[in-house]
């Protein structure tokens, strides 16, 4: 068995908990490949391909060191386990004084493995490149450094649904609706819902509202005729990048789901009671 971690090294745990890791495999006959990053604050060599070949990809820090680690696997995607040491833990398996816990429950092949769909996003940038992501969370197309609210039109399927004159639009899977997009006042969606959420941030209009609609459709984004205020996009919070009126976004439910690895006795509901504070009953 093979194990590749990935660390967060802003976070001041990580080399201990790396170390840990290290001792825990070692103890059970476990190969570990560190990423290049996370070898470093040991002072290993690490391996920019930690996860090629792997049984289990490990992400160390929080939900958003999950989704750099996802980011990070170049296409392959072997099942997910995220230990906690962030703010954050939605995604994450397990907390950093569970460790020896899961890596036993995950040896004798007790743990869970859950899907989680991703979307498969194409796009034309301002400079007429086109680019291909893959995103866990969420697409999110905001304006520019102007501060001017933009246009945007969005279609489904061909049809179209609304011009839109907000901040911007996020366009949300079921596991990304506990992050961006819930801060914009989007709904929250259970993790095995088969939808995709459509969320403007600040609109102009009170009328306009989060739309679900169905992940095996094709939504497309982009900036309304005529509009040339300053548009920025991204995946997963990542790379920024600016668009046009050539510029068009397409969004659709990807070939490939995430593996993410749970505890047995995980419950997405418990969770969202615990990191949103509702009363226990």
């Amino acid at each position: 068995m093979t194990v590749g971690i990935f660390a967060n090294p802003f976070k001041e745990k990580s080399p201990e908990v790396i170390l840990k890791l290290l001792s825990l495999f070692k103890e059970r006959g476990v190969k570990v490949k560190l990423h290049s990053q996370g070898a470093a604050l040991v002072g290993l060599a690490g391996e920019e391909d930690f996860a090629e070949g792997v049984d289990l990809v490990i992400a160390l820090g929080g939900d958003g060191t999950m989704l750099e680690a996802i980011h990070r696997v170049n296409g392959v995607l072997p099942p997910i386990a995220g230990i906690n040491i962030g703010t954050l833990g939605f995604l994450t398996t397990c907390q950093d004084d569970s460790i020896e816990a899961f890596i036993d429950c995950w040896a004798k092949g007790e743990h869970q493995v859950v899907e989680r769909s991703m979307l498969q996003v194409e796009m034309t940038s301002e400079d007429g490149k086109e680019h291909t992501f893959n995103a866990l969370n969420e697409v999110v197309l905001v304006r520019g450094e102007t501060g001017r609210l933009v246009s945007l039109e969005a279609r489904v399927d061909g049809e179209l649904l609304n011009h839109y004159r907000a901040d911007g639009l996020i366009l949300s899977t079921p596991t990304g609706s506990t992050a961006y997009s819930l801060s914009a006042g989007g709904p929250l969606i259970g993790p095995r819902a088969k939808v995709f959420a459509i969320t403007p941030i600040c609109p102009h209009s009170l009328n306009n509202r989060s739309l679900v609609v169905d992940d095996d459709s094709i939504v497309e984004f982009l900036p309304s005729a005529g509009k040339d205020e300053p548009l920025l996009f991204n995946a997963d919070g990542r790379e920024m990048l600016r668009l046009d009126q050539r510029s068009m976004i397409r969004v659709q439910k990807a070939k490939n789901s995430l593996l993410l690895v749970r505890m047995p006795e995980h419950s997405f509901y418990e969770t969202l009671r615990k990191k949103l504070h509702w009363h226990p009953g």
